[in-house]
């Protein structure tokens, strides 16, 4: 490939500078995080992929099930807001999670053209429960080696990093909404 040309992944130290005055000890820690990330998103990826699998539905119904899990009811448009999926495919997502015995559907008592999407406790929900099970279990397991405030110290971490992730989604969606540059 001749040299100038984008390859589609940026060279090392090609995504951030470090902070001025920075050590090459704090560079070198900084890097191997970056790319301790990189790998937890991609085997969270993967994870999601087989236990949708196990459970016997698709990776977007999984995220879907795992907002309104995480969430508590919601409408399915906040739900299509959340995922960036459009209303059409949210329905086709809610349709599948229904039958499958994960949600239930409810009219908004407040407004009736509103539907309500909340956990349908059941037998399709005893099926996350194998195989998220030992994943907590040696979850709690790890954390129990750590200081309780080691643990607010990884807590705050991840809030952090997820407010990054969050935000960088929706300047990525509003990056895709106002179309391609050229």
């Amino acid at each position: 490939m001749p040299d100038g040309e984008d390859r589609g992944m940026p060279e090392q130290g090609v995504w951030g500078e470090p902070a001025p005055g920075s050590s090459a000890e704090r560079q070198r820690l900084e890097g191997e995080f970056l790319v301790a990330m990189r790998r937890n998103g991609s085997i969270m990826q993967l994870l999601g992929q087989v236990s949708a699998e196990r459970i016997g539905i698709n990776v977007t119904d999984l995220n879907c099930l795992n907002i309104v899990a995480l969430t508590g009811p919601m409408t399915a448009g906040e739900l299509a807001r959340q995922t960036g999926l459009t209303t059409a495919s949210i329905t086709g997502v809610l349709d599948r999670l229904e039958q499958g015995g994960f949600v239930r559907r409810e009219r908004d008592p407040k407004d009736r053209r509103r539907v309500i999407v909340s956990l349908k406790p059941g037998p399709g929900l005893r099926e996350i429960g194998p195989t998220f099970g030992p994943l907590v279990r040696a979850w709690r397991a790890a954390a129990a080696s750590y200081s309780d405030e080691e643990l607010r110290l990884l807590l705050a971490f991840q809030r952090r990093f997820e407010d990054i992730v969050r935000g960088q989604l929706a300047r990525l969606r509003g990056d895709l909404e106002s179309g391609p540059r050229g």
